[in-house]
């Protein structure tokens, strides 16, 4: 009887996917979006991403040296929170900014609660949104070698001008490195979906609740070039698949997953079109963070036999 039930405590329920693997799968989704922010923005974009991501790395190990902790850079989370915050960044930022927001990332937001799944909120969302706030004319810098002017969201939100749906779709307009083309952030996104890497239930969820809010608020009525135009602009595609899909952030329930993603539609919209921001997919899923735990005390199942229904 020994040789076949083993006892052990949990976690009962295991997966041969390390925290390295599904890290490295990230990685690999952000390829095309990365690839085609260095393809539209040029040499610096690249620049930017390789100093962002070698700060993250070099601050994670760094810390763990310092604090006599086993290293931890080889699980590839330091090098997805570097990717995912250069992604964010303007194609022209100095690599300073990349440098300060890759150590606040690592050490303010993730090491100092006690590292990788203890960590509050997205580390690469809570360093973007200290750097707006700390170098806000440097962070809504957009000009670069190869367009001027304002993003096509700032465009669509003043009203000034018109915009090419196409090239908001292929990614050929002004933005962060890696948020511009749609085309580019879905193949990631289908390759994380196929790969068992994420589900449908959150980026789903949050971008059918956001499409359904600008449909009934934008004062646009069911306007589809309008709706697309939304969908396309921005860090919504990025935000969504990416990062509102961070396994430590999220909650873990199902239903939770759901309110979750609808939470962070309904505040993108709210940011989008009455805040001053054409953008707002950041600060919505910082809060969504925040609420994490409330979501997951609601929605959290009934053990059975302790009020819940009987078999």
């Amino acid at each position: 009887m020994s040789s076949v039930l083993k006892v052990s405590s949990n976690p009962h329920i295991r997966s041969k996917d390390t925290t390295a693997h599904i890290m490295q799968y990230v990685v690999i989704a952000l390829l095309p979006a990365t690839a085609f922010g260095v393809y539209n923005f040029g040499l610096h974009a690249l620049l930017v991403i390789l100093t962002t991501v070698a700060t993250t790395v070099l601050t994670e190990y760094l810390y763990d040296k310092c604090m006599k902790k086993k290293n931890s850079i080889s699980d590839f989370s330091a090098v997805v929170t570097g990717l995912l915050l250069a992604l964010n960044l303007p194609p022209q930022a100095p690599l300073w900014l990349g440098i300060i927001g890759g150590i606040f990332a690592i050490i303010v937001v993730k090491m100092l609660f006690g590292g990788l799944g203890q960590n509050f909120m997205n580390p690469a969302l809570g360093a973007r949104c200290f750097l707006i706030i700390s170098f806000t004319s440097i962070m809504t810098n957009f000009d670069c070698d190869a367009y001027t002017g304002a993003t096509p969201l700032a465009v669509i939100k003043s009203g000034e001008g018109s915009v090419e749906l196409l090239d908001m779709v292929i990614g050929r307009i002004s933005g962060t490195i890696g948020e511009t083309s749609m085309i580019a952030l879905l193949i990631g996104a289908v390759f994380l979906l196929v790969m068992g890497v994420i589900d449908l239930r959150i980026p789903g969820s949050y971008i059918i609740s956001f499409a359904l809010f600008v449909l009934l608020f934008s004062g646009h009525g069911f306007d589809m070039e309008y709706l697309v135009s939304q969908l396309a602009g921005g860090g919504l595609m990025l935000g969504a698949f990416f990062m509102a899909t961070d396994y430590v952030t999220r909650p873990i329930t199902k239903t939770g997953q759901y309110i979750f993603g609808i939470f962070l539609g309904v505040m993108t919209g709210i940011f989008r079109l009455f805040g001053p921001s054409a953008e707002g997919v950041s600060y919505a899923i910082i809060l969504g963070n925040l609420l994490v735990p409330l979501i997951e005390r609601v929605t959290k199942p009934k053990p059975f036999g302790k009020g819940g229904e009987r078999a």
